[in-house]
This record gives C-alpha cells, sequence and structure tokens, in this order.
C-alpha cells in the first residue's frame, strides 16, 4: 500500500474560499462521490494510505477543514460543527457534487452525523437525499460514551487559552500515542507529519476554539444520536477496539441504540486507518457499493 509524504499530499490539493478562508482540498478519481472527513488534531493527509486504491474506484474529495492542516486556521473564527458542515456542503456544491457517500473519522464523525441529520430533514420534505452510506471510523457518536483525555479536558476548561501556549512537539506525541494500540504504535515520521499539520500556521493557538466541538455534541446529542437511529442509508462502524477514547466501550453503545448495527472491529486504537490500513480498505470496500451501484 503506497503512502504519501507530506510534501506530495500537499501537491495533490486545491483551494477553494469558506467565506474568506482559503480550504485546501484534494480531489481525485472518477465515479461515484467519497467524501473523506478527517479527524482531531490532523487533516486529510490521514487518508493517504487508501489513497490510490479507493481514488481507482471513487471520485474521492477529501478537504482539510477550517482551523486544520494546509487550510486557514484563523484566530477569531468561531469553530463549530455546524459551520464545519456547511463548509463541506459548500465544497460539493461548487464541484456539482449532488450524491456522496461519508467515510469518516473523529471529529469528521461529528460532522458526518450533522450532515446525515440535514439530509433526514430534506427527505422528509421529499428530496431524494444527498448522503448515500457512511462508513465511520473510532470518534465520539455518543457523547456518554465519550472518554475525553486529560488534555482535552484541559483546553476545554477556563485556561485552555493558556494551555495552548504551553503545548510542545514533545507532549504532543505522547498524547497522540497514548490513542494508538499497543501494538500498533505511530511511526516517528508519522507522528513528525502529525505535529506538522497541527502547529502549520501556529494552529496549536486555536484548539481551545476547536475543542469546542465537545460542547456541541452534548447540545446536539439528540439530532445527532437520533440521525444513526433513523439513518435512511446503510451505516458502517469501523473500530478499533483498544481505543481509550471511542473503542470497545463506544461500539457496546453503538450496538445498544442503533437498529442492525453493522460493526467491523480491529484490533489497534484510535486511529484505524493508520494503524490497519489493510484493513480498513477492506472493510470500507466491502461496504461500499461498486462502480456498478451494487453494494459489495
Amino acid at each position: 500500500m503506497q503512502a504519501f509524504d507530506l510534501e506530495s499530499w500537499q501537491g495533490l490539493g486545491k483551494t477553494y474560499k469558506h467565506g474568506r478562508h482559503d480550504i485546501f482540498y484534494a480531489d481525485r478519481g472518477g465515479g461515484e462521490a467519497l467524501v473523506l472527513i478527517h479527524g482531531f488534531p490532523t487533516a486529510s493527509w490521514d487518508w493517504h494510505k487508501q489513497w490510490l486504491e479507493l481514488t481507482a474506484r471513487y471520485r474521492c474529495i477529501a478537504p482539510d477543514m477550517i482551523g486544520f492542516g494546509f487550510s486557514s486556521k484563523p484566530r477569531f473564527h468561531d469553530y463549530r460543527i455546524m459551520d464545519q458542515a456547511d463548509l463541506h456542503e459548500g465544497l460539493l456544491q461548487k464541484l456539482g457534487v449532488e450524491r456522496y457517500h461519508i467515510l469518516a473519522h473523529d471529529y469528521g464523525d461529528t460532522v458526518a452525523q450533522e450532515l446525515l441529520a440535514r439530509d433526514i430533514e430534506r427527505r422528509d420534505q421529499g428530496d431524494s437525499g444527498r448522503t448515500q452510506s457512511v462508513c465511520f471510523l473510532n470518534g465520539g457518536l455518543f457523547p456518554e460514551t465519550h472518554h475525553a483525555r486529560a488534555i482535552q479536558k484541559l483546553l476545554l476548561g477556563p485556561f485552555g487559552w493558556i494551555i495552548v501556549r504551553l503545548l510542545k512537539e514533545k507532549s504532543f506525541r505522547q498524547n497522540i500515542r497514548g490513542v494508538f494500540g499497543p501494538n500498533t504504535q505511530p511511526s516517528d515520521a508519522e507522528l513528525k507529519v502529525f505535529w506538522a499539520l497541527a502547529s502549520r500556521n501556529k494552529g496549536t493557538r486555536i484548539y481551545h476554539k476547536l475543542i469546542r466541538y465537545m460542547e456541541d455534541r452534548r447540545t446536539h446529542r439528540e439530532r445527532w444520536v437520533g440521525a444513526l437511529e433513523n439513518s435512511p442509508v446503510p451505516l458502517r462502524v469501523i473500530d478499533g477496539m483498544a481505543d481509550p477514547v471511542s473503542g470497545a466501550h463506544m461500539v457496546a453503545r453503538y450496538k445498544q441504540l442503533v437498529p442492525n448495527p453493522d460493526v467491523v472491529p480491529l484490533d489497534c486504537g484510535h486511529w484505524p486507518q493508520i494503524e490497519a490500513p489493510d484493513e480498513v480498505l477492506s472493510a470500507v470496500l466491502e461496504f461500499l457499493p461498486d462502480q456498478r451501484g451494487q453494494r459489495a
């Protein structure tokens, strides 16, 4: 499986305007559209190990959300999940994409839940719908099962604006390692890329604002969990069960609440697409329809 270094990944990208801000995105391949939504605190590079195989089969669209990666990181922006969902809808409208599948991870799971909730509302109003399926990787689908790390709680607290000034590469690496599986730890090169994406354009200085997604999950819990419970399209969860944040305990809750739960458990941690790339690719391709529109 071919991997991309950060420079090569950046070379794939284009930009579009979300309001006044530049948003980086990669857009490759043909056929049905697959929107890849990354997590916190990294960027679309997270999908690089699956990229060539997926773009051989689908039109893959992978933006860096505002505040992340190669996109703008305005200091005074109101970073909210609703705005990130607007960003995706604006990009897809610009690209002329009316229907799409979603592959999401972590923070991106919550954005996908909002996109699904909007689509349910459209269908209730007689629209045929835009979202065709959603595949979730480890994320806080249920606020009651999200086991926030100590650093996340500190960032969300009243002194988060001070904590971001103290965040250095060494502590960043330690926190990332802590959510990987014990047998699937990130390489030094991967940690270097994670830090480069996070710290680019002083990105860590806004972490206390980006982390508000945890508040959003509590505020909109009924809407976003309801989207899972009442989804009109196929859903799949691919989960690294060793993840201390959203691993086996999250899967147990998913099976309690979601009808006919489709879950693929993996022996890894929070970043399955990095830790178990081949297994993730196989599970995604098994779930998605082939180019004739038939589910594999």
